[in-house]
């Protein structure tokens, strides 16, 4: 056994105070994500020297607690000196202040944006096995694969790791050697657990719509929020399921332990459930610990559309905010307002098309309403000026509603304005018919540019 790396190790202690004396203005400084994302003892020393620096950007994904980052009155001072560069918002951050800033990325290919940007990462790791490497833990999104290419290209200028005592050993491509590593410092932070959360009414309603879609033996991915969780909970009757999915989904133990998911029938990496991070309460953090029967791998392995679309009999869970009479729909942001991002929604949404008897599903509520009560329907004429498109049109699928499903796939756009506007808001479906007529059977081969 080779010990050397002990001593290497050991030279490369170091505290985060010291680390942040290292930043350069002009730095890009990333985390690596998730539940093992930035902490306020790897951010606040750089937070204390913004008088001192200019043009940093401080950048994370799927924040799990809060920063100073996130609040406008901590931000606005640094303004110009330390800005805050989102890849992916959850609702921690999504009352983003002017002074920050979004990174479009999918979870496919973040990794080669990043290695083009990131000059210093930070990552919280396990402590070192016995020869020498230290684990990646709960999240795998975009760290070990930007430490790649960064270093590659040249761009990667420092890789700091925290080793975490309290972090659990999930097994997969997630392990690194100490050797490199510019420093390490050694600091316990208790990993939160977050509970899972409860489906109101309308998810329920949704879920069972979404349940009746899996049968038996198919390969399941499935995105956050309650509808997904609501999805899990009503799994109960199905066997021989398989996971491959961005999140691990919660419940997961639940779901092994049942013969509800059991990976038997995937093509690939059969026998295991396969992530790129995982979030949970602490029976999921004792589930993965050292199980090989769940491995996490690079976002650009996992949520490669080509490796998703070997997986026959693909579905794909992910949540919607709006959609418009083409297909075309957010899942992250309404105008130049951002939500949360696009993550792996797209790719996901792609690898199900090209799987056989794939399909991916995509679930939103029919409206919302207004602060004086008013309902506003989430299916639209058009989106609104400046709201992303997260998924194009030509890969519009199957959309569920509290009132039904509507397949897109095989359908014109009149077609798919009729199948979206029979699952809006009963309420609504009067204005949206007459906005039909308006906009697509009206002006269907108008305005159209001329050629040549």
């Amino acid at each position: 056994m080779d010990t050397h790396w002990k001593d290497e190790y050991q030279a490369k202690l170091t505290s985060f105070e010291d680390v942040a004396k290292l930043v350069r203005s002009g730095d890009y400084v990333a985390g690596a994500g998730g539940a093992i994302n930035f902490t306020p003892d790897m951010v606040n020393p750089i937070l204390d020297r913004y008088q001192e620096l200019e043009a940093v950007k401080l950048s994370d994904a799927v924040q799990m607690w809060f920063q100073p980052m996130w609040d406008a009155s901590f931000m606005e001072p640094l303004d110009g000196n330390i800005n805050y560069l989102v890849v992916f918002g959850t609702p921690v951050s999504r009352a983003l202040c002017r002074h920050s800033d979004y990174y479009p990325v999918s979870v496919s290919d973040c990794y080669m944006k990043l290695s083009n940007k990131v000059d210093i990462l930070y990552a919280q790791v396990t402590p070192p096995n016995k020869e020498g490497y230290v684990n990646f833990s709960l999240c795998n999104l975009v760290a070990l694969d930007t430490i790649r290419n960064g270093r590659k290209n040249g761009k990667l200028r420092l890789l700091i790791g925290q080793v975490n005592d309290q972090l659990p050993v999930v097994y997969g491509d997630n392990w690194m050697h100490v050797s490199e590593f510019d420093y390490l410092v050694e600091k316990s932070w208790t990993v939160p657990a977050f509970s899972r959360q409860k489906p109101g009414q309308i998810e329920e309603t949704i879920s069972q719509y979404v349940v009746d879609l899996i049968n038996d033996r198919d390969t399941i991915q499935l995105g956050i929020g309650g509808i997904p969780e609501a999805v899990v909970s009503k799994l109960d009757g199905k066997r021989d399921l398989g996971v491959h999915s961005e999140m691990l989904p919660g419940g997961l133990y639940d779901l092994c332990k049942n013969g509800i998911v059991t990976n038997q029938y995937k093509p690939i990496n059969k026998g295991v459930s396969i992530g790129t991070f995982c979030v949970g309460d602490q029976d999921m953090y004792d589930f993965v610990s050292e199980n090989p029967a769940v491995q996490l791998y690079p976002g650009s392995y996992t949520a490669n559309p080509a490796i998703i679309a070997q997986h026959p009999n693909m579905k794909t869970i992910n949540n919607a905010l709006l959609i418009d009479f083409n297909g075309q729909y957010t899942a992250e942001g309404i105008g130049y307002s951002t939500i949360s991002g696009t993550g792996g929604h797209l790719c996901f949404v792609m690898g199900a098309h090209y799987s056989p008897g794939g399909e991916a599903i995509t679930v939103m509520k029919s409206a919302s309403r207004r602060p004086d009560g008013s309902l506003v329907s989430s299916i639209l004429p058009q989106l609104p000026p400046g709201t992303p498109v997260t998924v194009p049109r030509i890969y519009a699928q199957t959309i569920v509603t509290e009132y039904g499903i509507a397949k897109l796939k095989y359908k014109s756009v009149r077609e798919r304005a009729e199948e979206l506007i029979s699952i809006a808001h009963p309420d609504l479906r009067g204005e949206l018919r007459a906005s039909l007529k308006k906009s697509v059977y009206t002006n269907w081969g108008k305005n159209r540019l001329d050629v040549g």
